[in-house]
């Protein structure tokens, strides 16, 4: 007898929508039902291409209630993530949950579909794919070990040249966010994955547009067994073409140096080593953006389909909503 597949849809088809519409599409134990976006002109196309596949196209989330659904992605823009979560969960039809990155909008809001989720026994994801990456991964294995040792202190970054350029009365930085929420969110939940939770200190520095949106952002933070951090962000670091995540964490018992390519391994000894993504069997069976994309739609789907909790799910992701109202707060910005 043929296993029943998962039935799920998408609500959001900008390129996060497609991107994981894609991957699913190709998981043997999956079907895609419905895409939902709101835009005529978008829906006119997007009728073209998944109406011939037997998926439905939708304008509304609150059609979704009558495909009897297993889960739902929402990729939709930051500010509409509460809105639709809540009416989902509390309609009843769907439990279980994957939400691009961030959450929500601040802590508040995060919080409060943690809480909501609880109470329907939601599996959720939020989609800080960098923790399916090999080589996070291998860093994550050797601190987990403890042959290093304590953590010490850590220096990260994330860096892209984005906007590059731009001048102070540019809105182009806005619609993404800011720096912090639109890439830095990431590297929050790199350093608390990798390292456990830690406060907002002081804000280093900062460079914002006239707007009040961010495009640079240093500051530095304090974990709760004393490790002590400094996170800096940028979008108009030059050299970046794509963006790029590092993290250098000083140990007791050693020095770890990783970013989205390598990781090298430095002793009191003097020994070193070294790894690449390609010595780490970074492959996978549909590669579209980049392999973590693949694993972590894998991942949330097994968790649904073995009815189980995975990470990063909304408990977790709220914490970088945190950091980031931290970050806010400590900035002075009210937004």
């Amino acid at each position: 007898m043929e296993t029943q597949k998962l039935k799920i849809a998408v609500v959001g088809l900008g390129k996060m929508g497609l991107l994981h519409s894609s991957i699913l599409s190709t998981f043997p134990n999956t079907k895609l039902v419905a895409v939902c976006d709101k835009s005529a002109l978008m829906d006119r196309l997007y009728k073209k291409i998944f109406s011939p596949l037997g998926v439905k196209v939708i304008d509304d989330s609150e059609k979704l209630s009558s495909l009897d659904l297993d889960a739902v992605y929402v990729t939709t823009p930051i500010s509409s993530h509460s809105i639709i979560v809540k009416k989902i969960l509390t309609e009843g039809k769907v439990r279980n949950l994957f939400v691009e990155k961030t959450l929500s909008q601040d802590y508040t809001q995060a919080k409060e579909l943690c809480s909501l989720s609880k109470q329907v026994n939601a599996i959720t994801m939020v989609g800080y794919m960098k923790r399916f990456s090999v080589i996070f991964g291998k860093a994550k294995e050797l601190l987990n070990k403890g042959d290093l040792g304590e953590p010490l202190s850590f220096k990260a970054y994330a860096y892209s040249s984005d906007f590059l350029g731009i001048t102070k009365e540019s809105k182009s930085s806005a619609t993404r966010g800011g720096a912090v929420r639109d890439s830095g969110c990431h590297l929050i939940d790199l350093a608390l994955w990798l390292l456990g939770d830690f406060e907002v200190k002081q804000i280093i520095s900062r460079e914002d547009t006239l707007i009040g949106s961010e495009t640079f952002i240093s500051f530095s933070t304090q974990g709760s067994m004393g490790l002590e951090g400094q996170i800096d962000i940028s979008q108009k670091m030059q050299n970046y073409r794509m963006p790029e995540f590092g993290l250098s964490i000083n140990c007791s018992k050693g020095l770890i140096e990783v970013n989205d390519d390598r990781l090298f391994l430095s002793l009191p000894n003097g020994d070193k080593k070294k790894w690449y993504k390609h010595d780490l069997n970074d492959g996978v069976d549909f590669f579209l953006g980049e392999s973590e994309y693949f694993r972590e739609n894998k991942e949330f789907v097994n968790a649904v389909t073995e009815k189980r909790t995975c990470q990063p799910n909304f408990d977790t992701a709220s914490k970088v909503d945190s950091v980031i109202d931290q970050v806010r707060e400590k900035s002075g910005d009210s937004k």
